[in-house]
C-alpha cells in the first residue's frame, strides 16, 4: 500500500492473480511464491500472468537468488530486494 493506492486480488480466468496494484503508470500484476526453483511450481505461478493479454508490468515475486530475470515479459524479482526499492 505504500507503493500503490490502489491494491487488489485479480483474477484471469479462474486463475488467481495474488495481487494486482494500480498507480499513475497502471496497473502492476504481481505473483508471491517461496521459490520457484522447481520447473513445475515456475510452471504454475507463470500461468496466470501469461494468459493476461495486456502490455501492464507482470512480476513474479519469490526468496530466491537464482534465476531471477525475465521469463517472456515476466520479470522475476527477489521479494527482498523489491521491498527495499525506493
Amino acid at each position: 500500500m505504500r507503493r500503490y493506492p490502489t491494491v487488489s486480488v485479480g483474477k484471469a480466468g479462474n486463475k488467481e492473480i495474488d495481487f494486482c496494484a494500480t498507480d499513475a503508470d497502471g496497473v502492476h500484476y504481481y505473483q508471491v511464491s517461496q521459490t520457484v526453483l522447481d520447473s513445475a511450481t515456475l510452471t504454475r505461478e507463470l500461468e496466470p500472468l501469461q494468459s493476461i493479454n495486456d502490455n501492464h508490468q507482470k512480476t513474479l515475486l519469490t526468496l530466491d537468488r537464482i534465476g531471477n530475470g525475465d521469463h517472456n515479459g515476466i520479470k522475476q524479482i527477489n521479494l527482498l530486494d523489491w521491498l527495499l526499492e525506493v
